[in-house]
């Protein structure tokens, strides 16, 4: 898989192999979104060492791992390690020996497993930055981790020695549809943007998955193969995801379950309600954790204070799995395929396209005009039970305007007959009325294909169509 998309990602690295000084980067982001294969091919493996924990192994396991990567790189053998003291140690004196010129890359891969209980490493990786690294100009290091939530408390926030010791930290997101259509065309597999997107509602922009589709098959045949024939490689996906990221699993997977149950996302109160886990019991850790992962978000409702925030529920496969695989009866290899006119299916489709929609915010702004406007998004849900106004994206811009977003997934164009415009209008109005805004407001309409210009179209005051979507932002 050649190294597609990341542009501003390559540039901050290249910015830091030109640096003057020594520089530690720091890459997170979800499992399975490529932040190992962006720095190997990025520098096409040439490290002058390189290392990966091992999940679930002992301290002297990883030793061992680490003392034969020391006699490969440095082409002679080392002495077996007693602690990670000894093994940085090592580390250094292979990398005064090297002869290479320039940036000497140091790449530690998943590092938050080589930190088993009382194992000393973090107190190695501080000496090896700050007694020595640090005090050179020619070092690179490089740490990676799955386990984003290990990363940020342990590096990023750190208050001990390595405390404001990282240089620069890079978050690593999932593609974007954009970047999406382009790892289709180098891999010469033809998808219209209808089904790129359709893709993208199950897997989301994650490389992993995308690499797996093959050619000559339709997206749905694809995900057949994928998640449903006897032996489709992301059957189990779901219990790996999260057993590989979190040790104590067990109540994360009870809180997206919950989360799963109502899609507009649930308050702290009603996860406690549904999971029963203790308010005291860890909860903010694990939904912190659950967030940094990038599994699911906190927003706000307009008007509302940080008190009264909801967790929703994000992740496409996480979302596609509770609807579709979790439960799933039917010894069917052909299930997706055989179930494109399914009721369910199609009221999943409505969702998952909102998803989409909420993950591409820079297209939207960048479509609407606004790219460089101030903003805010939130959703807005009306006091009034009988009326039921709902707002799933609204967009508070700092011009005076609120845009109140509609998110439409449909084969053909959205038509907005006699009963819609007035559903639109109802929208408006409760929402100035109860909010008590003084804010112009438009209606956009975000749909896959356009709104058919009939007497009502004149009624909204923007549109975003699936193409616009596709707009490589720089975020």
């Amino acid at each position: 898989m050649a190294l597609l998309g990341r542009k501003q990602e390559q540039t901050d690295i290249q910015q830091l192999v030109e640096s003057k000084k020594s520089e530690f980067l720091v890459l997170y982001g979800r499992r399975r979104v490529g932040k190992t294969f962006l720095i190997k091919e990025y520098f096409n493996q040439d490290f002058s060492f390189y290392i990966s924990g091992l999940k679930k192994a002992t301290k002297r396991e990883q030793l061992g791992n680490f003392n034969a990567a020391l006699s490969f790189y440095g082409k002679m053998p080392y002495p077996p390690l007693k602690s990670w003291m000894d093994a940085f140690r090592q580390l250094i004196h292979l990398l005064e020996h090297s002869g290479k010129r320039g940036k000497k890359v140091v790449f530690i891969d998943e590092l938050p497993w080589f930190d088993t209980a009382r194992s000393g490493f973090l107190t190695a990786v501080d000496f090896f930055w700050n007694t020595w690294a640090s005090g050179r100009s020619d070092i690179l290091l490089i740490a990676c981790g799955s386990a984003t939530s290990w990363i940020i408390d342990k590096l990023l926030n750190d208050k001990g020695g390595l405390y404001n010791r990282v240089t620069r930290r890079m978050h690593i997101s999932p593609f974007s549809l954009g970047e999406c259509e382009d790892f289709f065309t180098h891999k010469k597999i033809p998808l219209d943007r209808k089904s790129i997107i359709d893709a993208y509602m199950i897997f989301g922009g994650i490389p992993y998955y995308l690499e797996m589709f093959e050619k000559g098959l339709s997206v749905s045949q694809n995900i057949d193969n994928l998640l449903y024939k006897e032996d489709a490689p992301l059957k189990n996906e779901f219990a790996f995801l999260y057993a590989s990221l979190f040790k104590n699993y067990t109540n994360h997977l009870k809180i997206v379950d919950a989360l799963s149950t109502k899609t507009k996302g649930l308050t702290r109160e009603e996860i406690i309600d549904l999971t029963k886990i203790s308010n005291g019991g860890g909860l903010t850790d694990m939904l912190n954790e659950l967030e940094q992962c990038d599994f699911i978000r906190r927003y706000q409702s307009f008007g509302k204070k940080e008190q009264h925030s909801l967790y929703q529920l994000i992740d496409f496969y996480s979302l596609f799995y509770f609807n579709f695989l979790k439960t799933n009866t039917f010894d069917d290899s052909h299930f997706w395929t055989n179930a494109i006119d399914n009721a369910r299916r199609r009221a999943w489709s409505g969702y998952a396209f909102e998803q989409v929609c909420l993950a591409h915010l820079p297209q939207i702004k960048q479509k609407l005009g606004i790219f460089g406007v101030s903003t805010k998004t939130a959703s807005w849900r009306s006091n009034d039970k009988e009326n039921a106004a709902q707002i799933d994206l609204l967009i508070e811009r700092n011009d005076r305007v609120i845009n109140l977003c509609e998110m439409k997934y449909a084969e053909d164009e959205f038509i907005i007959d006699k009963q819609y415009d007035e559903v639109l209008r109802k929208k408006r109005g409760a929402f100035r009325e109860e909010t008590k805004t003084r804010k112009t407001i438009h209606i956009t309409m975000i749909t896959t294909n356009g709104v058919r210009h009939n007497q009502y179209w004149g009624n909204i005051q923007s549109e975003v169509v699936m193409d616009d979507l596709f707009f490589h932002s720089t975020k």
